[in-house]
């Protein structure tokens, strides 16, 4: 007998809820037996792991910054420092909101738009878990206010940091350089360096790019416990940092201030060097700028206004101007025709005012009207007779006049430790078919004469091969550090010599240094009035190098009518004492309108101040109007 139709269904709806019951239990059980086995395993078999996990949570590993060497001139004196400041920092990840940290921090601390403008350009290029300086240089109050409303503030609080600074401000700008904020190309470039992992700062110009390896240090490592809001508790271990080294420039800052203050009103650049090791003894480049803010960073609008500046103040003359060197070419090609026993440097040219190349009717003008007469190679200097000196590279060819210039170290870099040194030219017949296309003619061998055409120098350049005709021929290599001292150690850094200049009898240095020598110290010569007063012999050449090109001569007395940005580049190369020479110096005043007036005045008072440690004042220039 079957059963019935509702009695089957409660059977079959029980045999369901006991599978159900049993494959819950048993799916249950599984899951307990896994989660025993997982607990077992994390705290048995990883248990290690995590503990180490749970210690780095508390415990933490960060480097140290080593403080950066210092700078000083050849007397002792400190040209680049450090100092401690109070430093308001954020750590992105652990604020909660970066904005309204912000607009909480404005609450109580006064935080202007270039400061916040900083952070956030920085803050973009580094991770989130890196400490960003929002506000440096915090006074006592400012330190107080915040420490009273800390707790407010996760992921924010006050290092103390070194910071540099540069005392002597926009007057060594050009050659001490400075340091500033790493971008993201150098963080790229750097790479995993290991000096660089405490170190937001690089050396960006000068010295301190240029020696940044040096005085840079290398970082140090602390341990230290941090709090759940990731400010340090205490410091576990340490290991300290070592310091950079300290460099010792070949810098007489007392001699830079008084070519700083030379230049003054004026656009231009003066170098003086030590003939004797190649030290820089002064390099100034006017106008100038203060470097200080760029240690901070300096906000967008403060750089463009500097950046565009009248005279472009950020533009190191001394060592990336590049300028005809004028009639003070003459002093190297004088050299050069007496070198090859050129019968007209043995003799005499008649100068009538102007010069015209065989077969032709151009005329090439002297800068003196009626000309110099009958004139010989060191009259020719003294006086800087054009047609004496146009003969004279006819008679060269480019060929020889660019061995000789180039053998002076011209057209190339002269090796000195600053960066992106400019290289100059010195051009040749290839060189322009090169650059240009087309073939040298002998009226550019005649302007080269002059040191025109093509001609390019850098004042280094025009100090450095001064400083060869000095040591009568022995080159230097310049250098701008003389020491450095590493733990408490100096060490001088030794001259380096260049190949010297070829050739040269005795005799035919002494007749180049004679007609410099009539350039101060001569009756006629174009710089004598730089002589009045003198205790010392000088042994100079003035230069006037062409802006634009003029079609008549230009008296003194016509120079102020002219436009300022039309007016010739004025220039003055000079060594003293000539019977033991200590310095030799190059000046460029740009638009000065002639050497004689507005540059060889200065060298006097820079040559003066370092020979006799006077006031370096020189009688003013009547109107001479030499080149």
């Amino acid at each position: 007998m079957s059963l019935h139709p509702l009695r089957r269904g409660v059977a079959r709806e029980r045999r369901r809820y006991r599978t159900r019951v049993i494959v819950g239990a048993g799916l249950a059980g599984a899951g307990l037996l896994a989660l025993f086995l997982r607990a077992g395993y994390l705290q048995v078999v990883q248990n290690e792991h995590y503990t180490t996990l749970s210690h780095e949570n508390r415990i933490r590993i960060r480097p140290v910054p080593p403080a950066r060497g210092l700078v000083r001139d050849r007397n002792g004196v400190v040209l680049a420092r450090n100092f401690s400041v109070f430093s308001l920092e954020i750590v992105p990840e652990q604020t909660g909101g970066v904005d309204r940290t912000l607009r909480l921090l404005r609450e109580v601390l006064a935080i202007n738009a270039a400061e916040e403008e900083k952070f956030r350009l920085q803050m973009r290029d580094l991770p989130g878990f890196e400490s960003i300086p929002l506000k440096t240089r915090l006074d006592e109050r400012e330190v107080a206010v915040f420490s009273v409303n800390r707790h407010r503030f996760p992921g924010v609080d006050i290092h103390t940091r070194l910071m540099r600074e540069y005392p002597f401000g926009e007057a060594l700008a050009h050659v001490v350089g400075y340091v500033g904020r790493i971008n993201p190309e150098e963080r790229r470039r750097l790479g995993s360096d290991p000096h660089y992992r405490a170190t937001r700062y690089i050396g960006k110009t000068g010295v301190e790019h240029a020696w940044e390896r040096a005085l840079h240090g290398y970082p140090g490592v602390e341990q230290v416990e941090v709090d759940a809001r990731g400010r340090v508790v205490r410091t576990i271990d340490s290991t300290e940092p070592v310091p950079g080294s300290d460099i010792t420039l070949g810098l007489d800052v007392r001699l830079q201030l008084r070519a700083f203050e030379a230049l003054a009103g004026q656009v231009g650049a003066i170098v003086a060097v030590d003939p004797h090791d190649g030290a820089l003894l002064a390099f100034a480049s006017a106008p100038s700028f203060d470097p200080n803010p760029f240690v901070h960073g300096i906000d967008r609008a403060s750089f463009a206004e500097l950046n565009g500046a009248r005279g472009r103040p950020m533009f190191n003359r001394a060592l990336h101007g590049q300028y005809p060197p004028g009639s003070v070419a003459k002093i190297f090609l004088a050299f050069a025709g007496l070198d090859q026993s050129l019968d007209l440097a043995l003799g005499r040219v008649l100068c009538q005012g102007n010069y015209r190349l065989p077969g032709t009717t151009y005329e090439y003008r002297d800068w003196r009207a009626g000309g110099h007469g009958r004139i010989g190679l060191e009259r020719g200097l003294a006086e800087s007779c054009d047609v004496y000196f146009y003969e004279l590279a006819y008679k060269l060819g480019i060929a020889r006049i660019h061995r000789y210039l180039s053998e002076f170290g011209f057209g190339a870099p002269t090796g000195v430790d600053l960066p992106r040194e400019a290289p100059g030219l010195v051009p040749s017949r290839g060189w322009k078919l090169a650059a240009l296309g087309r073939p040298w003619t002998a009226g550019e061998t005649i302007l080269s004469g002059i040191g025109q055409g093509y001609l390019l120098s850098t004042p280094l350049q025009l100090a450095t091969g001064t400083a060869a005709v000095a040591r009568r021929g022995v080159r230097l290599r310049p250098r701008a550090a003389i020491r450095i001292e590493r733990n408490g150690v100096a060490e001088d850094l030794p001259a380096q010599t260049l190949p010297p200049v070829t050739g040269g009898a005795a005799r035919h240095w002494t007749r180049v240094i004679d007609g410099m020598e009539a350039v101060v110290h001569g009756g006629s010569g174009t710089a004598r009035q730089i002589g009045e007063g003198l205790t010392y012999r000088i042994a100079g050449k003035t230069g006037t190098a062409q802006v634009v090109r003029q079609t008549t001569r230009t008296s003194p007395d016509e120079l102020e009518s002219i436009p300022w940005e039309r007016r010739d580049h004025a220039l003055f190369a000079a060594f003293a004492p000539i019977e033991d020479p200590r310095i030799a110096v190059a000046v460029v005043v740009e638009h000065g309108g002639s050497g004689s007036r507005a540059a060889a005045p200065l060298a006097r008072a820079i040559i003066d101040h370092h020979l006799n440690g006077g006031s370096g004042e020189a009688p003013g220039l009547v109107a001479v109007g030499a080149r």
